[in-house]
């Protein structure tokens, strides 16, 4: 993520997300610490896993406090271990306590996803099949949620409507059918975009390849669907397959010869990872 990206797209959200929790005022912070004075805090992993979202965690102190210090013992992408000093912000105490469940949140959530999308990836070595992520993403945290991912390992597929077609089954019932869909969005969409359909059952791949699709998804089919639907397309469209996909079940996936695997766990169901600011004292 680069100072203009962040700039545009970060800021104002990491501002709204400081705004949902401080509404008026810091009213412990404020009671406890009245006047300015200069602290320091411990950044501590609490788990194994990948960092991810460091840059926003110190973007968050910096966005309350630009006089304020954040130094990273690691970088985005690292392996740390339970225990592990990840870094220190030194500052304004009152800016530090205001911050740190959000920088927090932050962290842990994007840390997490990077985490599971590694183990998951991991899984992946060693053959061509591509990890995706999905649109299924927190409301507002995109862009955080899609660079963990990057980070972990994965790829991202489409950031959002705007970036591509995707005809899925509610397209193609609104469209009349598959082939429908397709003439329709070869018609509106430029040129330059690829056009992928979504289907459930191998007659369905038949329509899209006839109808010229680019990628076809395999969504929700058997194994044994899976295998009918790849030597039929047989390298007439890139694949994908989709539909439940997670870390126990992907390697019934790997060797049907699919392009890439996308699953929506890698957003919604990751767990944090566990890092705490602790041990905060004058200096």
């Amino acid at each position: 993520m680069n100072s203009i990206t962040m700039t545009l797209n970060a800021d104002e959200l990491i501002l709204q997300a400081l705004r949902e929790d401080i509404s008026s005022e810091d009213v412990t912070t404020n009671a406890v610490m009245p006047k300015a004075q200069k602290g320091e805090a411990h950044l501590i992993c609490k788990q194994d896993g990948v960092l991810a979202g460091l840059w926003v965690f110190k973007r968050v102190f910096e966005l309350l406090d630009e006089d304020i210090c954040v130094k990273l013992n690691f970088e985005d992408g690292d392996t740390v271990k339970n225990g592990e000093i990840i870094g220190t912000v030194t500052g304004d105490i009152r800016a530090i306590l205001s911050g740190e469940r959000t920088a927090l949140n932050y962290l842990q959530r994007m840390s997490g996803i990077a985490t599971y999308t590694n183990s998951v990836a991991k899984l992946l070595e060693g053959s061509k099949v591509k990890l995706l992520d999905t649109r299924k993403t927190t409301p507002n945290n995109r862009i955080f949620e899609k660079y963990a991912v990057k980070t972990g390992g994965g790829y991202n597929h489409r950031y959002n409507l705007s970036d591509g077609v995707l005809l899925k089954d509610n397209h193609i019932g609104a469209a009349g059918g598959v082939k429908q869909a397709v003439l329709m969005a070869k018609e509106y969409a430029p040129f330059v975009r690829k056009i992928e359909v979504e289907c459930e059952t191998v007659a369905m791949v038949e329509e899209a390849l006839e109808a010229g699709a680019d990628i076809i998804m395999l969504d929700n089919m058997s194994v044994e669907e899976m295998k009918k639907a790849v030597a039929l397309i047989d390298g007439k469209a890139e694949i994908e397959c989709s539909g439940n996909v997670t870390k126990e079940n992907i390697s019934h996936y790997i060797s049907l010869g699919v392009d890439y695997i996308s699953s929506g766990a890698l957003t919604h169901s990751a767990p944090i990872m566990d890092v705490s600011l602790k041990n905060l004292h004058v200096v």
